[in-house]
């Protein structure tokens, strides 16, 4: 990703985050990319009990018209707005926190005791470290090492 294009994430996220706060949810993720033909401007919203549909019309509504009067996103593109998924991505420590007891999927930058890969049960959170059991085993993952987490499906 360019700088331009974090730059549009950086001004979305601004203005975005006092209207989620507004309406009770929380911002997972924005993501601004190319695809295709035009440009796409994702937003992954999220709120305790979930989102509905209801919920990613009215943000839809409301930040495209706040993209559209401050001229935020140049050029034509495809605003999307949607739930993270049941594999919800986890990006923030508060992330961490709250996934306490859920079945997660972490890769992380380097090894960490001969693994980069910990499917497991996020156990809990503790001084910027996430504390995961893989098959009966603790590992402690510094927050820092982790280049990707997410929720996965527990069946």
């Amino acid at each position: 990703m360019n700088m331009f294009d974090e730059k549009v994430i950086d001004n979305v996220r601004e203005i975005l985050d006092p209207l989620l706060l507004d309406e009770g949810l929380e911002l997972v993720d924005v993501q601004y990319k190319r695809e295709g033909r035009g440009k796409i401007l994702r937003i992954y919203i999220d709120k305790q009990g979930g989102i509905t549909i209801g919920d990613c019309a009215k943000i839809s509504r409301e930040l495209g018209t706040l993209l559209d009067v401050h001229d935020i996103v140049p050029g034509s593109y495809t605003l999307e707005v949607s739930s993270p998924g049941l594999d919800r991505p986890l990006k923030k420590p508060k992330d961490f926190e709250r996934f306490k007891g859920k079945k997660v999927k972490i890769k992380t930058k380097n090894d960490i005791q001969e693994r980069k890969v910990f499917v497991g049960r996020l156990l809990d959170f503790i001084n910027d470290e996430a504390l995961v059991e893989v098959d009966g085993r603790t590992y402690f993952v510094p927050y820092n090492e982790i280049e990707k987490a997410n929720l996965e499906l527990d069946f």
